[in-house]
């Protein structure tokens, strides 16, 4: 039989509900049901499912939940080698525009690293970066601006984050209610896993393969 030369979940574009909730961020990080929680598309290439996301909206911004399962051993990250670390990326395009293959000012990378800060390399990082080929770039944001909460899980980690909409260039739910959006985990323990564009794949720089977040209300 011959072999399938693209993965099953790159011939489908991907829209799921990201639900509001009226409080984004507590002392204690993201506290979401389970009705937050993203579909996760792994099955679709045969894929172990390690990762879990929720995500959640208002008017002052997404934030997201991420639960990192499968490891025995702590992520390697260092603030200071940043791009070469364990951590979580996330891409949003605040037009959800599907058509272009160079990213626009409306479009943002964004990468934490569940330890590696501080004094003791024991505090989360989080980052805006630049996305390679793009057009335009976003407004740049303050170090310290992204809020982060990483704790330890038996198997593994969860790292919470708040994106405040002042951040997002051109973040306006009322008027555009859908984000171009997708996540990767990467890890030298377990790999790399992502939302809905397998690895290997362009989407660090390519919005054109990016999934959609639709900003619900119910």
């Amino acid at each position: 039989m011959p072999q399938q030369l693209l993965p099953s979940s790159f011939l489908f574009r991907f829209a799921v509900p990201c639900r509001y909730a009226t409080k984004l961020w507590t002392p204690k990080g993201v506290e979401l049901g389970d009705e937050y929680l993203l579909p996760s598309f792994a099955e679709l290439d045969d894929a172990p499912q390690r990762v879990a996301v929720q995500a959640a909206w208002n008017e002052q911004g997404v934030a997201f939940s991420i639960a990192v399962s499968g490891k025995k051993q702590s992520p390697w990250c260092r603030e200071s080698k940043i791009e070469d670390s364990d951590g979580v990326y996330f891409w949003i395009d605040t037009r959800d525009t599907h058509n272009i293959h160079r990213a626009s000012r409306f479009c943002h990378q964004f990468v934490i690293l569940p330890n590696g800060g501080g004094h003791r390399q024991d505090e989360p990082v989080a980052e805006m970066l630049a996305i390679n080929r793009a057009r335009e770039n976003p407004k740049p944001i303050r170090p310290g601006t992204l809020g982060t909460v990483n704790r330890k899980l038996n198997d593994g980690y969860r790292l919470d984050v708040a994106i405040p909409a002042a951040v997002l260039t051109g973040f306006d739910p009322a008027e555009h209610p859908r984000l171009g959006f997708h996540w990767e985990v990467v890890d030298r323990e377990i790999g790399e896993h992502t939302f809905c564009c397998p690895p290997g794949l362009p989407y660090r720089e390519d919005p054109s393969t990016w999934g959609t977040l639709e900003l619900v209300k119910r």
